[in-house]
């Protein structure tokens, strides 16, 4: 009676198929049921947003050097103040990054703001062949080998990319690969605003959200 109440080992096998199965599934159904509801997932929330950035120094990408031939400095948050920052979460794994990458070539020619780069769990030749291949926007890069500092960050995955004010205020979060459409439509109204609201001119559009 008692051996027959044991699970024997083909039925343990089958559990260990059949809940991996059901989970994904459950997962699989709320993606499903987000996409017919309409929802953006690059709005994502962050509990993040109107407070100020995690207080960090991440050491530079080892090997990397800037546009003059320079070390990259550390990532230190603190040094950002002073004008508007995007903080970008990336991987030379990541197939969004090398899509998104382009843009943010694009916004690393913008005076107004500074662009730098959190390296999320890479291998440092990796990252450096990565920004080899197809430009270094980044005016810092700290690494984060083991994801660690991403936590604090709230990082869902990547790419990610808050936004800070002149003051190292998180006031926005993209969830996703940064496009010329979401560059137009949302962060460049928002940068407008950040640096009208610095130098005291009005406003050109909408406030941030």
């Amino acid at each position: 009676m008692n051996g027959e109440m044991q699970p024997t080992p083909r039925r343990r096998r089958l559990w260990l198929l059949v809940v991996p199965l059901v989970l994904f599934l459950g997962l699989a159904f709320l993606f499903l049921e987000r996409l017919e509801s309409g929802s953006d997932p690059s709005r994502l929330p962050s509990a993040l947003v109107g407070r100020p950035a995690p207080q960090m120094v991440l050491p530079p990408l080892e090997g990397q050097r800037d546009a003059h031939g320079q070390p990259l400095r550390p990532l230190e948050v603190k040094a950002l103040k002073g004008k508007p920052a995007l903080v970008n979460i990336w991987a030379s794994w990541c197939v969004p990054c090398r899509q998104e990458h382009p843009v943010l070539m694009e916004l690393s020619r913008d005076p107004r703001i500074r662009v730098v780069g959190l390296n999320y769990k890479d291998a440092p030749e990796n990252a450096r062949r990565f920004l080899g291949q197809f430009g270094l926007p980044y005016e810092r890069v700290g690494v984060d080998p083991k994801g660690r500092a991403a936590i604090e960050w709230g990082v869902y995955g990547v790419p990610e990319t808050f936004v800070l004010d002149s003051d190292g205020r998180i006031v926005h979060k993209f969830v996703g690969p940064l496009t010329p459409e979401t560059v137009q439509s949302t962060l460049m109204p928002l940068i407008d605003n950040l640096v009208a609201a610095q130098t005291g001119d009005e406003p050109k559009g909408a406030g941030a959200q």
